[in-house]
């Protein structure tokens, strides 16, 4: 989301209410639908993320991860572990199970929006998500972290602390950073649904879009490094 945005998301009273559904909302599985990578296979790829990757509110194969592997043709496998309502803290308490499972070589991160909905820590989620990039970087995957922002009511101070989680963390430890994934969605009605929060089926495109220039080189150079 660009800076300076007036609140004009949907209305103060639909923007907390619709936004704070996104805390209640979680789904009893990982939903990982992949079996676990080795070398004698294509490359694999692991988004973990909360909702906004999980599909909410759309069919699966309408979901943006689900285009991305549509988009690859199958030359690298995409192995989808978000689950919505999900937060830096609990993403953090099965990444590591995951990534000894999946032992992919991209890892997508796409979490952080529900500690901000819940005003959580931006110290404690920095934490949390650094912990993360250090464990894929120590298995030796290439790190990809997807941003988000929150609706303004919850404060200029709190929102610009909440953001530069991402920027700092992308700067630390030198990964790429798609700094707001609903950019020329969140604030299009016709692409978010009744909620107010989570995107359409129609915006899922826009998102992988979003995703894709940062996305395209890290799969360049898994190419190269698996021919060599």
């Amino acid at each position: 989301m660009k800076r300076g945005i007036p609140i004009a998301w949907h209305g103060l009273y639909r923007m907390v209410t619709g936004w704070l559904v996104l805390l209640i909302v979680t789904f009893a599985s990982t939903n990982i639908n992949a079996a676990p990578n080795d070398s004698a296979h294509s490359p694999s790829l692991l988004v973990v993320g909360d909702s906004l990757s999980a599909a909410y509110g759309i069919e699966r194969e309408e979901g943006w991860v689900n285009l991305l592997a549509d988009r690859l043709e199958g030359e690298v496998q995409v192995i989808n572990a978000s689950i919505s309502g999900e937060t830096t803290s609990g993403g953090l308490q099965r990444f590591a199970d995951i990534l000894g499972q999946q032992q992919p070589d991209i890892v997508l991160i796409e979490l952080g929006g529900n500690d901000g909905l819940r005003g959580l820590s931006p110290n404690q989620m920095q934490a949390n998500l650094a912990t993360m990039i250090e464990q894929s970087q120590e298995a030796d995957a290439r790190v990809l972290l997807l941003g988000i922002d929150i609706p303004p009511n919850y404060g200029q101070a709190y929102r610009d602390a909440f953001t530069g989680v991402f920027h700092s963390l992308a700067e630390e430890y030198d990964v790429p950073l798609v700094p707001f994934l609903l950019e020329d969605i969140a604030l299009n009605d016709a692409l978010m649904q009744s909620d107010g929060i989570h995107p359409t089926a129609d915006a899922q495109p826009i998102i992988l879009d979003n995703v894709w220039p940062a996305l395209e080189p890290l799969l360049e150079k898994t190419h190269q490094a698996a021919v060599q």
